[in-house]
């Protein structure tokens, strides 16, 4: 994939997640919190059903239980996500909870970057790199106060 492409999707990914916490606490407030969680994941399983469907790309999955077992732990990571953040965006606002999950996911993915975790290339520490995650931290900082 294009880089100048895979920025700008991962931009408008970026900005959808900054929509999901807000969304979600409205259903929240009718449902209750795990509930609400509860159903945002079920409507993105089914979303992602039809998908699959509609791409014919369901024998695909006959390999999924050739994977390591920590490849399967995605929807998890997940809905630990969406629990926080519906316990929290109340208390952080919106941009509270972007900055503090944008803010530890550059750290954690600066670091996996590092040890090369998951297959991926490893990618050393750099000046540049720690200056970004201090601004970063300063940023959040900010933000929540």
């Amino acid at each position: 994939m294009d880089r100048g492409l895979a920025i700008t999707l991962a931009a408008v990914a970026g900005g959808l997640v900054a929509l999901q916490a807000p969304i979600n606490a409205g259903l929240a407030r009718s449902t209750g919190g795990l509930p609400a969680a509860l159903v945002s994941f079920s409507v993105g399983t089914l979303a992602m059903v039809v998908l699959v469907a509609a791409t014919g790309k369901f024998g695909d999955l006959g390999s999924v239980l050739d994977v390591k077992w920590y490849y399967l732990t995605g929807g998890l990571l997940g809905a630990v996500y969406v629990t926080a953040a519906l316990a929290t965006v109340g208390t952080i606002g919106a941009g509270g909870l972007a900055a503090a999950v944008v803010a530890a996911e550059l750290i954690a993915s600066v670091a996996i970057d590092r040890a090369g975790l998951f297959g991926l290339d490893q990618i050393a520490v750099s000046p540049e790199r720690l200056v970004g995650i201090g601004l970063l931290l300063a940023g959040t900082v900010l933000i929540v106060r």
